[in-house]
C-alpha cells in the first residue's frame, strides 16, 4: 500500500464539475468560464477523456489547447482537477494493438467504440499509457492551478474483468504469489470437486463461460486478483506523477448500488483524498436511501475524514432504462446529504451538456436550455448555498452506530449457485440500512475486522464470508458489553469460501446462542407470519436456541414453529438474530427497539414521521457542531435544536421548522449537542 503523503486543502466546500472543452469551439470557453464564477464553481476536472486530443498520433504530443484552457481558468480563479487523459485509448493505439481490447468470459472481444476498450493486464496498454502520464505529469506538474491529480476514470466500471490470454497469465502471476503451492491453491478452490484438481500452473484460466455451474473459489479469487490489477494499475500511474509533482494524487470511487467489482477497502489507504462518483439509481425502490448509505460508505473509506463528491447529476442521468429528471428541489437535497455525510467538495458530470455522443442527453450544469432554465436557477442557488456553509469544511460526522459492510461477501453471496437467486448481499444492506436511517441515528460503514469500541450498536447484514479473526473482533466486542444484530447469511463461508461446518453462522454461533440447521428460503411474492405480529419475507431457517431468548417464532411457511428473532446475552453484551427479511415497517420497528436497547439515541428529537429526514451531526475539533436536516417530505417538519441557520441566516431557539422538500443547517450553541459517542461523554 502506498501511503498518502499529501493533503488536498480547500478554501471552503469545492463546488465543481467535469469540463470537455474538447467538445467545444474556444469562442465557447470564455463564457463557460464566466458562466462558471457566476454560478461560485471553484475546482473544475479536467483532461478526462483527452488522449486523442493529447497524442493524436504515436509519440506525438500537441498540449495547445490544454495549456490554453489551464490557464484561462486559472486566470479566472478555478482549479483544476486534472485527469491524465488515460480513461480510453485512441483508436490509433488499438488499430495497432488489437491485442489490449478486454475480452468477455465468453472469450469474444470488445471492440472500440465506447470507453475503457483495454486489458488492465495488458503490458503494451501500460507501456502506451504511463509515456503519456508522464508527459501530462512533466508540463503540469508544478502548474499554480493544478490542486489534484485525477488518474484515469471511473477504474473498473466496464472493464474491471477481463479474461483475455494476458489476464490469464497475470492471474496465474497472482495465484502463485498468493498460494504459493498448486496443493494450496488446489485446496482453497475445493478442486476436488468434479474433478477439477490443477496439476500445472498452465492449466488455470480466469473463469470463463462454462456450460455448467463454474467454481466458485475460482470465482472469487478473479475478483479479488481483477480488484488487485487495476489498484496495481492505478498505482503504476501514480509513480509516475510523483516524482513529477508534489500535488496530491486520486481518482474516482464508484461507491454506488450497480458497481461490485472493486473491492474500495484495499483501495482507499492510497488515495491521497477518496473521492467517489454517485448518481441516483431510480432502478431501486427508494434511491435517495441508497444516496445516504453510499455516502455514509464513502466516508467509511475515508476512515471518518473528508471527502470529495467527484460527480453527480443536476438531474437525469442516460443509462437508465427510464432516466428520470429530478423534481425541484431534488438537486440541492442530494448534494446536501452528500455535504451532510462528510463530503467537503461537491463536483457534477459534467459542465455543459454535450449536444454529441453516448452521453448527449446527461443533464449537466449548463443543460440545453441555457441560463434561462429552472436547473440553472437551481445550479445558482446551490452554489450560493454551499458558500454559507464554507465553515463546515473539515469538519467530521458524529455517529454510534456501525454497520459492517463487505465486497467480498457480495461477491460470495450473490453466486450462481445459492440458496435463492431472489434475494442478494445488497437486498440486505440496504433493508438494514433503511431501518437504522428511519430511526434518524447516524451511521459509519466500516470493514470487518474494524475496531468497534467507538460504537453503541453495530449491526452485520448477510456478512456471507468472514474470517474467524474478523468475526472475533465482532464476537469479543459483544462479550465486552456491546449490543449487535446480526442477520441471515452471515458467518457461512471462511475466506476461501469454504462452508463452516456444524452449524451455519459459524463463528458466530456462540455468541447468537443459535443451531441452525438448514436454509428454508421462502418463495418471492409470499410473506412469512411471526407470532409477534409482523412479517418476513425471502427467508426461514430451522434452528433451534442453545443458549438464546426466542423473542419470536415463524407461524407459517417452511419453518412454521421455529425461532425467527432471537436475543442472546453473550458475556455483558447482546446479540440480536433475524432468521428471515423483516417487512419494511417491520424492520423499523425491530431496529428501533434494538437501538433503544443500545442506548443509541437519535441525532435529534422530531414531531412527525423522522423516517422522511436525513439527521446527520458534523463536529469540528474545537467542538463546533452543525446539525443538518434533509426533509424529503412533503410536509413541514419540527426539529429540536439551537443555534444558527446557516442557510436561511436565522437564529433558531429550540424548535426548528424545516419546510417540505427543503434542507437546514444550524450551527448549533455549545453545550447543547445531543447523540454523540460514549467515549466523548465519558471525555
Amino acid at each position: 500500500m502506498t501511503a498518502p503523503a499529501r493533503e488536498f486543502t480547500h478554501d471552503g466546500i469545492a463546488f465543481g464539475c467535469d469540463y470537455n472543452p474538447e467538445q467545444w469551439s474556444p469562442d465557447v470557453w470564455d463564457e463557460d468560464i464566466a458562466l462558471m464564477g457566476e454560478a461560485g464553481v471553484d475546482l473544475v476536472a479536467l483532461n478526462i477523456f483527452g488522449w486523442s486530443h493529447l497524442e493524436p498520433r504515436p509519440g506525438e504530443y500537441d498540449f495547445a489547447r490544454l495549456d490554453d484552457v489551464i490557464d484561462r481558468l486559472h486566470r479566472a480563479g478555478i482549479r483544476v482537477n486534472l485527469g491524465t487523459a488515460t480513461a480510453s485509448p485512441p483508436a490509433w493505439l488499438t488499430r495497432r494493438h488489437p491485442e489490449i481490447l478486454p475480452m468477455a468470459a465468453d472469450g469474444t472481444r470488445r471492440f472500440p467504440g465506447g470507453r475503457q476498450a483495454y486489458c488492465p493486464s495488458s503490458p503494451v496498454f501500460r507501456d502506451a499509457a504511463l509515456k503519456l502520464v508522464a508527459a501530462v505529469a512533466e508540463r503540469y506538474g508544478s502548474h499554480p492551478a493544478v490542486a489534484l491529480w485525477h488518474v484515469s476514470n471511473e477504474l473498473g466500471c466496464h472493464n474491471a474483468l477481463c479474461y483475455c490470454d494476458e489476464s490469464a497469465r497475470a492471474f496465474r502471476e497472482w495465484l502463485q504469489a498468493r498460494y504459493g503451492t498448486l496443493d494450496a491453491l488446489n485446496q482453497a478452490w475445493g478442486t476436488a470437486f468434479w474433478s477439477q484438481t490443477y496439476g500445472e500452473w498452465g492449466e488455470i484460466l480466469p473463469p470463463r463461460a462454462t456450460l455448467s455451474a463454474a467454481n466458485p473459489g475460482q470465482a472469487l479469487d478473479f475478483h479479488r486478483f481483477s480488484s488487485d490489477q487495476l489498484l496495481d494499475y492505478y498505482r503504476a500511474e501514480v509513480e509516475v506523477i510523483r516524482p513529477r509533482s508534489a500535488v496530491p494524487i486520486t481518482t474516482n470511487f464508484m461507491v454506488t448500488a450497480h458497481i461490485e467489482n472493486l473491492d474500495y477497502w484495499t483501495w482507499a489507504g492510497d488515495m491521497d483524498i477518496v473521492a467517489n462518483d454517485h448518481y441516483l439509481d431510480n432502478r431501486l425502490g427508494d434511491p435517495t436511501t441508497e444516496l445516504a448509505f453510499a455516502a455514509d460508505l464513502t466516508r467509511g473509506l475515508s476512515r471518518g475524514e473528508p471527502w470529495l463528491l467527484m460527480e453527480h447529476s443536476t438531474g437525469a442521468v442516460n443509462w437508465q432504462p427510464l432516466n428520470l429528471a429530478k423534481e425541484p428541489g431534488e438537486l440541492l437535497r442530494n448534494s446536501l446529504t452528500h455535504v451532510a455525510r462528510g463530503a467537503d467538495g461537491v463536483c457534477f458530470f459534467q459542465w455543459r451538456a454535450s449536444v454529441q455522443g453516448s452521453e448527449k442527453f446527461h443533464s449537466a450544469m449548463l443543460p440545453h436550455a441555457g441560463t434561462d432554465s429552472a436547473l440553472w436557477r437551481e445550479v445558482i442557488g446551490l452554489g450560493a448555498t454551499l458558500d454559507r456553509l464554507d465553515e463546515v469544511a473539515g469538519s467530521r460526522v458524529v455517529a454510534d452506530v456501525a454497520m459492517v459492510f463487505s465486497w467480498e461477501s457480495w461477491w460470495t453471496a450473490n453466486t450462481e449457485s445459492r440458496p435463492s437467486q431472489s434475494i442478494s448481499y445488497l437486498d440486505q444492506v440496504h433493508a438494514a440500512y433503511d431501518a437504522l436511517h428511519a430511526h434518524g441515528c447516524a451511521i459509519d460503514i466500516v470493514r470487518p475486522g474494524a475496531d468497534l469500541s467507538a460504537y453503541s450498536l453495530v449491526v452485520v447484514p448477510g456478512l456471507h464470508l468472514v474470517s474467524e479473526a474478523d468475526a472475533a473482533t465482532i464476537t469479543d466486542w459483544i462479550h465486552a458489553g456491546g449490543t449487535a444484530l446480526i442477520t441471515f447469511n452471515s458467518g457461512i463461508v471462511d475466506e476461501q469460501d469454504s462452508v463452516y461446518t456444524g452449524g451455519y453462522t459459524g463463528p458466530f454461533r456462540d455468541a447468537l446462542g443459535l443451531h441452525i440447521e438448514e436454509f428454508a428460503p421462502v418463495v418471492p411474492g409470499v410473506e412469512v407470519s411471526l407470532s409477534d405480529g409482523t412479517s418476513g419475507r425471502l427467508w426461514s431457517e430451522r434452528s433451534r436456541a442453545t443458549t438464546a431468548e426466542v423473542v419470536a417464532t415463524f407461524v407459517d411457511g417452511p419453518s412454521a414453529g421455529l425461532p425467527a428473532l432471537t436475543r442472546n446475552t453473550f458475556g455483558t453484551g447482546a446479540a440480536w438474530y433475524t432468521a428471515t427479511l423483516p417487512t419494511r415497517d417491520a424492520y423499523r420497528g425491530l431496529l428501533s427497539r434494538i437501538a433503544r436497547e443500545a442506548g443509541v439515541r437519535a441525532v435529534a428529537e422530531t414531531e412527525g414521521d423522522p423516517a422522511s429526514l436525513e439527521l446527520v451531526r458534523r463536529r469540528h475539533d474545537d467542538g463546533t457542531t452543525y446539525l443538518f436536516v434533509v426533509n424529503h417530505g412533503a410536509d413541514a417538519a419540527e426539529v429540536t435544536a439551537r443555534g444558527r441557520e446557516l442557510i436561511t441566516d436565522e437564529g433558531v431557539a429550540g424548535v426548528l421548522v424545516v419546510p417540505g422538500g427543503a434542507v437546514r443547517v444550524v450551527k448549533e450553541t455549545t453545550g447543547d449537542v445531543a447523540g454523540i459517542h460514549r467515549e466523548e461523554v465519558a471525555e
